[in-house]
């Protein structure tokens, strides 16, 4: 059973794992591996590495794609939030308890609203997916948010069994199994003693909302947007990454008109054509994570020497792109491109990233977002960012 669930959740994406056995989840795993790394040396210097460790630490704030803020809290955090339970939330949800069947408030709860964590806050279902299962407790088959449940391997009592809890405060909430409902195939069974609820109507505490941070917009066009999205998606402050097309003149492009862009003949073609790029939409917390440390992550991953093309991957669609957002970002694109050209990290080949205001951003199809998460046996052949690759989280510098 826990092999399908591992299949389930891979596939739908409902929770952050990939394989059970895991301890504790907390992002996915790399799609590349060193030797991966673009062969032109892109990799950072001992000297750049020595700068970035040099630069103090910050604890760096992570978010969900629903803008909630899902940083780990620590266990002295964890202990001072559960001292304020009752005494079978507090068995259920830091003693991995099971309250008894058919016995929960919540079992036969049909209102309209949020069940969130009892001991941080967190928004961890919704009233949308919950279902009678008959099994005598709380069901549901798709958390509020992918990000805001984790599973790990439980073996405990003789079974084996995946044990589902909330990834900002580790609270046990009960288990995942196989037998649900449509879309996903799941049934989260879940102890009402570790959830609060919130109506539709009422007004939900500052924990249990979206985190009010002023956030940054930018694009980043590096051949292939599967990987680029999946490392983007990792960094600290980011809210979201998101696939699509720009810089083009079409409107509304498919993939379809993207891949075959460079194959029309020019004649049919209206004067000042330009085919449209692969492009990641990062939406982030600047004062988490600045826009140079994204592009320090961004230039990391691809080779910014290779014109229309990636490794295996050629066509306009696949050039290298900053799509700046504002005079600041172009600015600091443009700097940042000359300082990196002056280096001889490139050996002599010039830098053919294209530095151009961004136009409109189009979101590509469904099946393109989260790629690599839906199909974990997939890769892209691209480099590591720092943030895969430093111990120590980065500070945001000052702009």
């Amino acid at each position: 059973m826990r092999i399908a669930i591992a299949i389930l959740l891979g596939a739908l994406l409902v929770l952050p794992v990939v394989a059970l056995g895991m301890t504790r989840a907390t992002s996915m795993p790399s799609t590349a591996s060193d030797d991966d790394a673009p062969k032109q040396g892109g990799k950072p210097t001992d000297d750049e590495k020595a700068k970035k460790e040099e630069m103090p630490v910050t604890t760096a704030k992570k978010y969900s794609r629903s803008g909630y803020d899902i940083t780990p809290l620590s266990r002295e955090r964890v202990a001072e939030l559960a001292k304020k339970l009752d005494p079978e939330a507090y068995r259920v949800t830091q003693k991995a308890g099971t309250e008894p069947a058919f016995c929960g408030t919540l079992l036969d709860n049909k209102k309209d609203g949020v069940y969130c964590c009892v001991v941080c806050g967190l928004p961890l279902f919704s009233s949308t997916a919950k279902f009678n299962s008959g099994t005598g407790w709380p069901s549901f088959f798709q958390p509020f948010d992918r990000a805001h449940v984790g599973g790990r391997d439980d073996g405990s009592h003789g079974m084996e069994r995946v044990e589902i809890f909330c990834t900002r405060c580790n609270a046990h909430l009960g288990h995942v199994f196989d037998d649900g409902p449509r879309p996903t195939g799941l049934r989260f069974c879940l102890n009402g003693a570790a959830l609060k609820f919130y109506e539709a109507k009422d007004e939900r505490p500052p924990e249990s909302m979206p985190a009010t941070t002023e956030t940054e917009t930018a694009y980043f066009a590096g051949g292939c947007f599967w990987g680029v999205e999946h490392y983007f998606q990792q960094a600290p402050g980011v809210f979201s990454a998101e696939s699509g097309y720009m810089q083009g003149s079409t409107l509304n492009p498919t993939y379809k008109e993207v891949c075959e862009q460079d194959d029309a003949p020019a004649s049919g073609r209206p004067a000042g054509f330009k085919g449209h790029a692969e492009v990641v939409k990062v939406v982030f917390d600047p004062k988490t994570i600045t826009y140079r440390q994204l592009l320090e992550g961004f230039f990391e991953m691809h080779d910014p020497t290779q014109m229309n093309r990636q490794g295996p991957d050629y066509g306009t669609q696949y050039r290298s792109g900053l799509y700046t957002v504002g005079a600041q970002q172009a600015e600091a694109a443009k700097a940042f491109v000359t300082e990196l050209a002056a280096k001889s990290i490139f050996k002599g080949r010039k830098i053919v990233t294209e530095i151009e205001p961004a136009k409109e951003f189009y979101p590509a199809e469904e099946y393109h977002q989260d790629y690599l998460e839906k199909n974990p046996s997939r890769g892209c052949h691209i480099g590591k960012p720092w943030w895969l690759t430093q111990q120590k989280p980065a500070a945001a510098a000052t702009k």
